[in-house]
């Protein structure tokens, strides 16, 4: 099940990113997430702006995501490739799981596909488990863009109907 994240969440949400960047540093990927990314000032944010997910049963939360409506500054400029589309789109940012559950990847995005039929997402160029769950999904490699710290991202898109 999913719902929108609350601030007492904030504990459990840092436990599961501290899992996901053990995990990208067993995979060969350990500079995508500082050590304290996301900070929790990020989070808060997130919650208040309703942009922030979990993935939860009844045993507690084990997976988290955001996403966000609305023009993601990072996109603007591809330095390689170009968006399949200039139509409004949802953006999903910081996916990750405790490791306890199967599937959270395909569970976040089958919600955020149910909100709106254009998706975009990025990834490291080292986050190879991202590139094969991006593309298994559906979605279509479109290049790349270069984010604030000056570091490149994959870029990747789905729309409804088109590239599913």
């Amino acid at each position: 099940m999913i719902r929108s994240a609350v601030e007492g969440d904030l504990p459990r949400l840092q436990e599961i990113y501290a899992a996901g960047r053990e995990y990208m540093k067993r995979t060969g990927n350990p500079t995508q997430w500082a050590p304290t990314y996301p900070e929790n000032s990020a989070l808060l944010a997130d919650i208040a702006a309703g942009e922030l997910y979990v993935c939860y049963d009844e045993k507690g939360v084990y997976g988290v995501f955001k996403l966000m409506f609305g023009e993601e500054p990072a996109y603007a400029h591809p330095v390689e490739g170009e968006w399949l589309n200039d139509e409004p789109y949802g953006t999903v940012h910081r996916i990750a799981s405790d490791g306890s559950h199967r599937g959270v990847f395909d569970e976040s995005l089958d919600y955020c596909k149910g909100r709106i039929d254009n998706v975009r997402i990025d990834t490291h160029p080292n986050n190879k488990t991202m590139q094969h769950l991006c593309e298994r999904s559906g979605f279509k490699r479109c290049g790349m863009i270069i984010i604030a710290d000056g570091s490149p991202r994959i870029m990747y898109q789905w729309i409804k109907g088109v590239t599913e």
